[in-house]
C-alpha cells in the first residue's frame, strides 16, 4: 500500500500542476478578449464586453484601491482616456481583489474622489483576472477592433512620472489608430500582485 502511495503522488501533484497552468494561461499577442458580462461598475450599474462593441481599441487596464503603484497610475489613465476618447477609444478598469479595501463600497469612493472618466468594475469571482492572465496592478491588455490582443505589459517605464522615458501604452495605442503595430508588443507588467484566493494563483513573475 507505501509503495503504491508514493507511486501515486507524484502523479497527482502533476495533474493538479497541470490543470492549474491551462486554467491560468497567460493570452498571447493576436488571442481574442476573453468574454465577460454583468460586471458590477462605481457608476452602480452592471457592464459586459458587448457593451464596448463599437470602440476602436479597447484597453482593459486589472488596478485596485490599495496598491502604490495602481494609485500612482490614476492620473494618467484619467488623461489618457481624455486624449482618446475621441478616437474611439475606451479604457476599462478591473478590479478583482476581495481585500476589505477594494471591495465594491471601497471602490465607489475611490471613483468619486479620483473623478474616474472610465469603468471602474469588479469581480468578487476573480475569474476575470484569471481568464486574461492579470498579474499585477497595473496591468494592461490593448484589444484591436476586432478584439484582437496587440499589446500588454505595463502602462509605461517608471512608477514616477517625471522619470518616465518610454510610453509604452500610448505609443501602442498611437501605432494602432495609424494601422500599424506596436513597436513593443510585450513589455514588463510591475505593480502589487493581485490578491488571488484560488488554488490556481497567477504570480507577477
Amino acid at each position: 500500500m507505501f509503495t503504491a502511495i508514493k507511486v501515486f503522488w507524484p502523479v497527482l501533484v502533476l495533474a493538479i500542476f497541470t490543470s492549474s497552468l491551462s486554467r491560468a494561461a497567460d493570452l498571447k499577442i493576436g488571442d481574442n478578449a476573453p468574454n465577460w458580462s454583468s460586471l458590477p461598475g462605481t457608476d452602480e450599474k452592471t457592464h459586459s464586453l458587448s457593451d464596448y462593441k463599437n470602440a476602436n481599441l479597447l484597453i482593459m487596464a486589472f488596478s485596485c484601491n490599495h496598491c502604490p503603484v495602481a494609485q500612482a497610475y490614476e492620473d494618467r489613465l484619467i488623461t489618457l482616456q481624455n486624449d482618446y476618447q475621441n478616437k474611439g477609444v475606451q479604457l476599462i478598469t478591473v478590479n478583482v481583489n476581495n481585500i476589505p479595501d477594494d471591495r465594491l463600497d471601497k471602490m465607489i469612493e475611490r471613483a468619486a474622489s479620483k473623478g474616474f472618466n472610465f469603468p471602474y468594475l469588479y469581480d468578487e469571482t476573480q475569474k476575470i483576472g484569471q481568464d486574461y492572465g492579470a498579474k499585477v496592478t497595473p496591468h494592461i491588455f490593448l484589444f484591436d477592433k476586432n478584439r484582437k490582443l496587440v499589446y500588454m505589459g505595463a502602462v509605461d517605464d517608471n512608477m514616477k512620472v517625471d522619470q518616465v522615458k518610454k510610453h509604452y501604452l500610448r505609443d501602442a495605442i498611437d501605432a494602432q489608430l495609424a494601422g500599424k503595430t506596436p513597436p513593443e508588443a510585450v513589455t514588463k507588467q510591475f505593480g502589487c500582485s493581485i490578491k488571488y484566493e484560488s488554488e490556481n494563483k497567477l504570480t507577477a513573475q
